[in-house]
């Protein structure tokens, strides 16, 4: 990217917390704390922080359920030393069991904060409902239990198996520089393979769940209502894409202007489509006054129907995929963008699209594309609600759900 003075240095891997089971859940995001706790040639955390520090970069990484990342972004001239740090953290971190012990306790921290924060922790809850007793369902975060019973052995076991060269993506973006190939393949390229795995399959939508309540004594209710969609090769994903920002997507979307502009039931409201490998799912997500909870579900489930009842019309339609693409574009502005972009398709998908290609996915979608995406996922006993605050009777919810 020539207008670029910076490099973002990526190491993705198809590696998240749906690749565990009941034992090792939130061992994914556990490992992903511990490769900053020291190598060999590196020995603390302080170490690892002070050399990226003395170039000024930023480094950091982030945990989903299909994929974890790791990256440093910092001047262009610096970016074999990025790629050094990062390569040497996957291939040499020490998982000290002191240090695994120490890191228990700032990951039941973690734990605290993404449970006392209802807006974070809504969709958990959510996800539990949509896919039950499933990886998919479960907290990135993992269990308590889990954390605390977690050994070397255990951080061996899950990244023995799954952090394998074929399972790995590097990606570099800015101003990239000459020779990146070849410092890849020294730092890298004699990385061990193994046999390829593969995760426990998306168990199919739960036939009777409806309404899952978290009790929690709370001045505001938070919500997540939507369906099951599609996962992310399907032919339909830009209508979806479409169909979600019509619904959720910006300030004039219909959410926002109903529940936010008209009825002043929420301060936040918006929608997305959240695709997996082999599922997805089309939610709404706010936080909404606690006297008016059923005014507000009743509208988001309007809102929801109107979208298979009845055609988009032109303008809107325009104004939704302009939207998308616009917002597309923007992403891809910056190194980072462009990494996070093109790695996660990669990694999940094998191909990263040309970003030509996915605008003019966007451009193809029609008013009857879109009806016709919504009448497959929002049908008559396919939505579900997910509601956090002092509530403790589903009932009262589930009769608002057609």
């Amino acid at each position: 990217m020539d207008q670029a003075q910076s490099v973002s240095c990526f190491i993705m891997l198809a590696a998240g917390s749906r690749y565990e089971t009941r034992d090792t859940s939130g061992i994914a995001h556990f490992a992903e704390h511990m490769f900053f706790k020291g190598t060999e040639r590196r020995p603390t955390a302080r170490d690892i922080a002070a050399e990226i520090d003395a170039i000024g970069g930023e480094l950091n990484a982030f945990t989903g359920k299909e994929y974890t990342g790791y990256y440093v972004r910092c001047a262009a001239e610096h970016r074999d030393i990025a790629l050094d740090v990062l390569a040497d953290m996957l291939r040499h971190a020490r998982f000290d069991p002191e240090e695994i012990e120490r890191e228990k306790a700032v990951i039941i921290e973690e734990m605290n904060m993404y449970f006392d924060t209802p807006r974070d922790y809504i969709s958990g809850v959510y996800d539990s409902l949509v896919f039950g007793d499933h990886p998919l369902g479960w907290d990135i975060l993992g269990r308590r239990e889990t954390i605390q019973e977690a050994t070397r052995d255990t951080f061996q076991g899950y990244l023995g198996r799954w952090y394998k060269p074929h399972r790995m993506v590097v990606g570099v973006a800015g101003q990239v520089g000459e020779g990146l190939l070849d410092t890849v393949a020294r730092l890298l390229g004699d990385l061990p393979d193994g046999e390829a795995g593969a995760p426990e399959p998306a168990p199919a939508a739960p036939p009777d769940a409806r309404v899952k309540l978290h009790a929690k004594e709370s001045d505001q209710a938070h919500l997540c209502l939507g369906v099951r969609s599609y996962p992310l090769d399907h032919p339909d994903r830009y209508v979806v894409k479409v169909l979600a920002t019509v619904l959720g997507g910006g300030m004039s979307s219909r959410l926002f202007t109903e529940v936010r502009e008209r009825r002043g039931l929420a301060y936040y409201v918006h929608a997305v489509n959240h695709p997996y490998t082999d599922a997805g799912t089309l939610y709404s997500q706010a936080g909404v006054d606690l006297k008016r909870v059923e005014e507000a579900v009743e509208t988001i489930v309007t809102e929801f129907r109107k979208l298979a009842e009845q055609p988009v019309p032109r303008e809107e339609l325009e104004k939704a995929r302009n939207f998308a693409k616009g917002r597309f574009v923007l992403q891809l502005e910056s190194p980072q963008g462009m990494n996070l972009y093109g790695l996660r398709r990669e990694v999940l998908e094998g191909r990263a699209l040309d970003p030509d290609e996915v605008l003019a996915g966007l451009d193809a979608v029609t008013a009857d594309d879109v009806q016709r995406v919504a009448q497959d996922i929002i049908r008559e006993g396919t939505l579900r609600l997910a509601l956090i605050g002092p509530f403790d009777d589903p009932d009262r919810f589930a009769r608002l759900l057609p």
